[in-house]
Formats: structure tokens, C-alpha cells, sequence
């Protein structure tokens, strides 16, 4: 007989903490038609803003419109180059592309598994736009180096905030440091809708206003019949914004959640195991607890874990320079990127974890040893 499952993401947990707020959102939906735009999108919008610290934030359809729509709203595209580190998800890459643009690929720090401001700099051309700051697995890049590195040159720092709502770099929140940042609210993310959504964020008025646009089939900002600008339909849901709105009051405690999940898995994981870090400056927020598998075949690891009923997954097996759309867009072998992509594997973790389920993770990998 298996063990009692241990799953990788459980939203049931978190659904059932606040389900009357979401039940109360779902039947003031329905009462006021407000289906597409409206009091609850504003509402969230707001929320949002106030909560990453900056003063603009504009509900999309999801996170990969998000970035394409910044990129948009800069005017970045054909003859323009945009850094991207490799170790990240598709999207960061596919936005690039969508616009025009061309993805120049750099390798990331072993220990963070994160972009650096030196690994960009070596990367820097007289054709570079933008750089795409990669808060990956909830842990957030050196964004004050990045951005010493950047601004002599006039590129834009745009930061792709999927993975970490609420993660800090010395007590700032992501989303709030570069031009603007692209937030992802699928449904697994640390704040995830109950369906696919996403937002921006920028201090930059202008290029808010010019992302509204663009997201709204270009219509003019006091206009319901004019459109100034070429546009197309990435707007939020109000249903998906008013139960966000909800969620988004769970944020921090959900968090604490995991960052306590993280800090026992610190203290128990297997010497053969490395566990992806975060910087001194920074304070992540646990969006997946990565480990480097170095001395024991990944396959081996995850099949002791199947056979224990836990789940687990991999983020990322390719890179996006291995996969086949953007291997024109490679220039060199980029050693970490492509060693780690073999290696890393991400252990349950969500907010409801418990002592008991991570201590049985862990005995099933010090089995291994």
C-alpha cells in the first residue's frame, strides 16, 4: 500500500482557507455583469500597485502578454536585442521574439542559478534594448548592480516577476525596480488566479497609460470610439481581478508558509543534494525549492520519489537555447545553464506543507545516499 500522497502544489488547501471570499466575489460577478473591465479590476489594479510599491498597475490577460506588451510599450523590436538568461521559461524568450526583437542568451551564477549584472555586461551591444530580469523561483536578481550596469548605456531593465510576487532585494519588492515588470497570475503561482491573468507595473505614467492602450485594442485613454494605437485584446477578467483581490489579502501569510517550508528543508536536505540559494540582499518567496541532484542520476531521484507518492518537477530540463525555435539565437555553449538543466529537480512546496510530509522528502532522498 503507498504512502499517503504528498502533492507538489496543493491549491485545495488555500482555496478552502478563503473560499467564502471567493464564493461572495463569484456572486457579485454574476449580480453586477461586471465581466470585462470594471469596479473590480480597478479595484485589484490598485491593490496591486499599493502592495509592490509602485504607483501604476494594469490587469493583462497573462504574464506572457505582460512582457510582450512593456516591450511593445518601449518601442523595442526589429534591430533590437533583448539579454534574457537562458535558465528561465519559455515565455521570457517567446515575448522577445513576438516583437521583433532578437533574444541574445547569457548564463546564470551557479549558486542563484540567476541572471548577473557581470554576465550581462559581457553581453552588452550597441544594438541592446533591453535587459530581462529573471526573478526566478521566487528569488530575486541583484538589481542595483544590474541597473549600474545598465543605465550609462539608456537599456531598459524590465522585470519579469512570474515567479515572485513579494520577493524583496534589501526590503524592495520585485516590480518595483525596473522600468516595469511582468506578473503572471496562473493559477500555480504564490498568487495565482482561478485561471490565466497577469499585470504590469511601473512607476512611468506614460508607459502605463501606452500598455492600457495597447491591451484595450489601442483605444484612446478618454475615449470609448476613438483608438489612437494599434492594439489588441489582453485585458483582465473582472470575475479573475475581484477573486485575486481576495487572494491577494492571503498573500503574505502564504508566503510565511513557505518560507518556512524552505527554511526546514535547509536544515534537512541530504549533503548530496545542493539547494539553489538566494543572495544575502534578497528575500524570496519560495515559488519552487530547487535542488541540484550532482552526484545521483535525476531520473533515480525521481523515480524514489514516484514510488513514495511525492510529487515533484523540473524547472526547466531544456533551456531555452536547446529548444528548437531559438537555437539560431545562440552564440556559445553556456556551461551552468546547460550543466544544471540535467540536475536540477523541485521538491514539493506550497504554503500548507507540513514538518512531517518534508521530513519524509527528505528520508527518501537520504535513502539514496
Amino acid at each position: 500500500m503507498k504512502a499517503k500522497p504528498i502533492q507538489f502544489l496543493d491549491l485545495r488547501q488555500s482555496h478552502e482557507t478563503i473560499r467564502a471570499g471567493l464564493t461572495e466575489q463569484w456572486d457579485n460577478t454574476l449580480d453586477t455583469n461586471g465581466f470585462i473591465g470594471g469596479a473590480s479590476v480597478t479595484v485589484f489594479e490598485k491593490a496591486f500597485a499599493r502592495y509592490c510599491g509602485v504607483a501604476h498597475a494594469v490587469g493583462v490577460a497573462n504574464g506572457t502578454d505582460a512582457l510582450e506588451l512593456i516591450l511593445t510599450g518601449l518601442g523595442i523590436g526589429q534591430g533590437h536585442e533583448v539579454i534574457v538568461p537562458a535558465n528561465t521559461f519559455i515565455a521570457t524568450a517567446e515575448a522577445v521574439v513576438r516583437v521583433g526583437a532578437k533574444p541574445v542568451f547569457v548564463d546564470v551564477d551557479s549558486a542563484t542559478a540567476l541572471l548577473t549584472a557581470d554576465l550581462v555586461e559581457a553581453a552588452i551591444t550597441t544594438r541592446t534594448a533591453a535587459v530581462m530580469a529573471v526573478h526566478l523561483y521566487g528569488q530575486m536578481v541583484d538589481m542595483e548592480r544590474l541597473l549600474e550596469v545598465t543605465r550609462p548605456h539608456g537599456i531598459a531593465v524590465i522585470e519579469d516577476a512570474a515567479q515572485a510576487h513579494g520577493a524583496t532585494w534589501k526590503g524592495k519588492r520585485a516590480g518595483s525596480w525596473g522600468i516595469a515588470a511582468g506578473f503572471s497570475f496562473y493559477p500555480g503561482k504564490n498568487l495565482g488566479a482561478l485561471g490565466d491573468g497577469g499585470a504590469v507595473t511601473t512607476d512611468d505614467h506614460a508607459l502605463a497609460t501606452t500598455i492600457r492602450s495597447l491591451a484595450n485594442h489601442g483605444r484612446a485613454e478618454h475615449s470609448k470610439y476613438e483608438h489612437d494605437i494599434v492594439g489588441r485584446n489582453s485585458r483582465l477578467d473582472g470575475l479573475q481581478a475581484a477573486l485575486l483581490t481576495v487572494k491577494l489579502d492571503e498573500l503574505d501569510n502564504w508566503t510565511k508558509g513557505r518560507r518556512g517550508a524552505a527554511a526546514l528543508y535547509d536544515r534537512l536536505l541530504p549533503d548530496s543534494f545542493v539547494p539553489i540559494t538566494q543572495a544575502e540582499e534578497a528575500v524570496g518567496v519560495y515559488h519552487l525549492y530547487v535542488i541540484r541532484s550532482e552526484k545521483i542520476p535525476r531520473q533515480v531521484v525521481a523515480d524514489a520519489l514516484s514510488d513514495n507518492n511525492i510529487g515533484w518537477g523540473i524547472h526547466y530540463p531544456i533551456p531555452c537555447h536547446r529548444q528548437r525555435p531559438y537555437q539560431n539565437h545562440v552564440i556559445e555553449h553556456l556551461p551552468v545553464t546547460d550543466t544544471q538543466s540535467s540536475q536540477i529537480l523541485s521538491l514539493p512546496m506550497h504554503p500548507h506543507l507540513t514538518s512531517d510530509e518534508i521530513e519524509r522528502v527528505c528520508d527518501v532522498l537520504r535513502g539514496l545516499e
